[in-house]
């Protein structure tokens, strides 16, 4: 339903919502809803219990607190960019993500917050509120980056699709397309060089233990690189895997949204369409739960389509 809150109609219209709603998710800058009657105490006032989680870009408070913030800005301020890509990429540029992880990422911990208020609330009764940044999800999300600065005092630079702190973890040009390696241990180490035909790699004293391969990357990698350029993506991943390496082949969007996993798992969901419009496909979703799995009963809605189910169901809950 779309509401304008620049009237008093649509100011009271949200008033109403509000004293039959569990939680509000509003992304407004810091002050806005107050200068209509709308914060978080205005309609707590109406509804004690109520669960309010604003999303903003830089968060309520802080020097920042009163910036706009939009994803690709996030990300820049955030770190992500500075370790994005290759150490060549455009002369060291610094590059963000394919999509707008910072805004995911954001939502991601605003549902996990919203679903402890819940718990809060169901064991005590009381509402609250979820002051949630980008910029604090985004810096959150730096993960090991941030740790191991954090620990080392090291700052982390572009490595591309390497690791950096296990190897050989990375993508390697195959015959056809790019392959990616993921060895996580020693053992899977040494079964990957005998998959390769390298298996003396196994025991040199340069790759013997992770540190060591870390230690002497640009040999291993220049080693593994001359071998896997020499059969398919499609064949390394085979045969890596039928030995526990785990591997796969670089996919674009189209080819991950037709692979045979993607469909047995649901991960692409048809959804029907309504009198005269076009089905749709969109992507399904990814909690496969037992008791309570999930439905699909409603395709995305156009503007205001839901008004008058809204209204009604205003006025069936306040009359009850």
């Amino acid at each position: 339903m779309a509401i304008d809150i620049a009237t008093p109609e649509g100011v009271d219209l949200v008033r109403r919502l509000a004293r039959i709603s569990d939680i509000v998710v509003e992304n407004y800058k810091p002050g806005d809803l107050a200068r209509r009657g709308l914060a978080y105490e205005d309609l707590a006032a109406i509804k004690p219990d109520l669960i309010w989680c604003s999303i903003s870009g830089f968060g309520q408070t802080g020097p920042y607190s009163h910036r706009t913030g939009y994803d690709f800005l996030i990300q820049a301020m955030g770190g992500i960019m500075s370790i994005t890509g290759g150490p060549d990429t455009a002369g060291g540029s610094p590059v963000k993500t394919g999509v707008g992880i910072a805004d995911v990422m954001c939502g991601m911990y605003a549902t996990v917050g919203i679903l402890a208020a819940l718990r809060h609330r169901d064991r005590t009764g009381q509402g609250q509120q979820i002051d949630l940044a980008l910029y604090d999800s985004q810096i959150a999300w730096l993960i090991n980056a941030a740790t191991n600065h954090l620990v080392s005092g090291r700052v982390p630079g572009r490595i591309g699709n390497a690791h950096p702190n296990i190897a050989p973890y990375q993508t390697f040009e195959a015959a056809d397309e790019h392959l990616a390696v993921a060895v996580g241990n020693d053992a899977q180490f040494a079964r990957f060089t005998a998959v390769i035909g390298k298996p003396e790699l196994a025991e040199d004293v340069r790759f013997r233990r992770n540190r060591d391969r870390l230690a002497n990357l640009a040999d291993l990698q220049a080693i593994i690189a001359g071998e896997i350029v020499k059969d398919t993506a499609r064949n390394w991943e085979i045969r890596l895997n039928a030995e526990g390496v785990p591997a796969g082949r670089v996919a674009s969007v189209d080819q991950a949204l037709r692979d045979p996993h993607t469909l047995a798992r649901g991960m692409v969901v048809g959804m029907e369409d309504q009198a005269g419009e076009t089905p749709i496909r969109v992507l399904g979703n990814p909690l496969k739960m037992s008791a309570t799995p999930v439905q699909y009963r409603k395709r995305p809605p156009h503007l205001d389509e839901d008004r008058e189910a809204i209204l009604r169901l205003i006025d069936e809950t306040q009359d009850s």
